[in-house]
């Protein structure tokens, strides 16, 4: 082993070991190739015949200069095939992978092998990752800026600077608020001083004016008369309208005196039987508020479920908001408003209805009236269901059904207004035929009286249109009295039918 060739064959064979469980190839520069090639092609080892060398001084071989990656040089391993896992074709490592030591160089003819120079491989270091779109600098001060992100929930996060900004706007805004609130306050203090110097000052024998000039001069007395005029008894229910008049003519009087006022509750409640007044009742009020300046325009709009309930879902608001907003100024007159509320179905519509009624009724009641008309049992129900509408109602009427000498008045009224005459025997017969038919289920007061008037005035006109038009009597030719009178023989006819019909039939007669 002391010899420089077995040296030699002894670091060949552990260099071939190496080479070949090596992953990647060894890079050789051209001079080591070149020195490899020429060690090949040699002189044969000792032993082959020919004297051993002489020990010769041993000079140190030539650095192996640097790899080259620009230009990689391809293995040669002495006309051998390449190792297992070495490249065929000569390829350079890949980036980032460390560079494999280099072939030793041969010695020359006769010098002792040298271990191979290695020198470790010159790593660049790795460049920055691209930035994004936009900002070249990834390390600048624009990446640091918040740009909001992909992220959803970015969104609830705002810079520092705006989040201020919007702390002192709303700080503003609470500071103005406070202040408007203060002035509003200061100024009902001032006008309450003057209203207290100006009542201090005013002497005792101030004169206000006569209820009667207040009635009078607004016409509210004119609107009560044609009341008694239109409505024949309803005592009750004429005493109640004219205590709300009296409450809206002082309240008037009090304010022109300069002294705190307040608008009443004027929502109202109508209860009872059909055909007892009750429209009759709201159109008038409607009238009377109009008249004493607590209504703009005193129309009547009737309403009834159908004009209030939707029949889908979000159909219902919209139809109870247009009703409200034709009826503003006036009175909104809700006909049989139990049905807006359906006890046995919680998902029925009618409830969305109420509220916004309840809403409007608490809101509004300065330039809307409310009222509700039915049947008393089953309103005194509907308001034990909604609580809140019956406390919001201040005046609850309630409507008498007629006796038969109030529905024979009824028909003179109505005779009157039509311009005809009934005769003085023919209400005696129309007693009768009223005191039969209230006997008989479906009676309607005042409409049934209308309906039975409706029926005299066509036995009339074939009376007339049989004796003049027939018969010929004075030639055709009839008189302004045959054209207005009414007959006891008109009204007979009724109360044949009454008495002549069949039982099951005779609510038709």
């Amino acid at each position: 082993l002391d010899h420089p060739v077995m040296k030699l064959v002894v670091v060949s064979s552990a260099l071939a070991s190496v080479v070949a469980f090596a992953p990647r190839s060894i890079p050789f520069s051209r001079a080591s190739k070149s020195r490899l090639h020429s060690h090949n092609a040699g002189p044969p080892p000792f032993g082959t015949g020919n004297p051993p060398p002489f020990p010769t001084p041993a000079y140190p071989p030539a650095p192996a200069p640097a790899p080259s990656y620009a230009q990689p040089a391809s293995p040669s391993y002495g006309g051998m095939p390449p190792p297992f896992g070495a490249p065929a074709n000569g390829s350079a490592p890949a980036w980032g992978q460390p560079a494999q030591p280099a072939a030793p160089a041969p010695a020359a003819w006769g010098q002792p092998a040298q271990p191979a120079q290695t020198q470790p491989a010159q790593m660049q270091p790795a460049q920055p990752a691209q930035a994004a779109a936009g900002n070249p600098n990834p390390f600048g001060t624009k990446s640091l800026e918040f740009t909001g992100g992909s992220d959803p929930n970015m969104k609830n996060y705002k810079k520092l600077s705006q989040a201020l900004n919007e702390a002192d706007t709303e700080r503003r805004k609470a500071k103005e608020e406070a202040e408007a609130r203060e002035r509003a306050a200061e100024i009902r203090r001032e006008q309450r001083l003057k209203k207290i110097a100006h009542m201090e000052n005013m002497p005792d024998n101030t004169e206000a004016g006569s209820v009667d000039e207040f009635m009078f001069k607004e016409g509210v007395q004119d609107q009560l008369d044609q009341l008694d005029n239109d409505l024949v008894g309803l005592i009750p229910v004429k005493q109640r309208v004219k205590e709300i008049a009296a409450l809206l003519v002082l309240d008037k009087m009090r304010r022109k005196l300069g002294f705190e006022t307040a608008v009443p509750s004027l929502h109202m409640s109508f209860t009872g039987a059909p055909g007892t007044g009750k429209t009759t009742v709201a159109v008038r009020m409607g009238q009377i508020l109009a008249k004493m300046g607590y209504s703009r325009r005193g129309h009547v709009v009737l309403a009834t479920r159908d004009d209030l309930v939707g029949q889908y879902v979000g159909h219902t608001a919209p139809k109870t908001k247009e009703m409200i907003k034709k009826a503003m100024g006036g009175v909104l007159l809700v006909d049989e408003a139990y049905y807006l509320y359906n006890a046995a179905n919680d998902r029925d519509y009618g409830q969305e209805s109420i509220e916004i009624l309840l809403n409007v009724m608490e809101n509004n009641q300065d330039d809307l009236v409310v009222a509700v008309a039915g049947y008393k049992d089953r309103m005194d129900r509907f308001f034990s269901y909604i609580p809140g509408m019956m406390s919001r109602i201040g005046n609850h009427i309630d409507f008498p059904n007629y006796s038969a000498d109030e529905l024979v008045k009824i028909a003179g009224v109505m005779a009157r207004q039509l311009e005809y005459d009934i005769d003085q025997n023919a209400f005696p017969v129309f007693k009768e035929y009223i005191e039969k038919r209230m006997e008989l289920p479906y009676f309607s007061n005042a409409r049934t009286v209308r309906n039975a008037m409706d029926r005299a005035r066509m036995n009339s006109a074939i009376r007339t249109f049989e004796r003049f038009a027939i018969q010929g009597e004075n030639g055709g030719v009839c008189s302004i009295d045959d054209l207005k009178s009414i007959k006891a023989q008109d009204f007979q006819v009724l109360v044949d039918d009454i008495v002549n019909a069949d039982v099951a039939k005779r609510i038709f007669a």
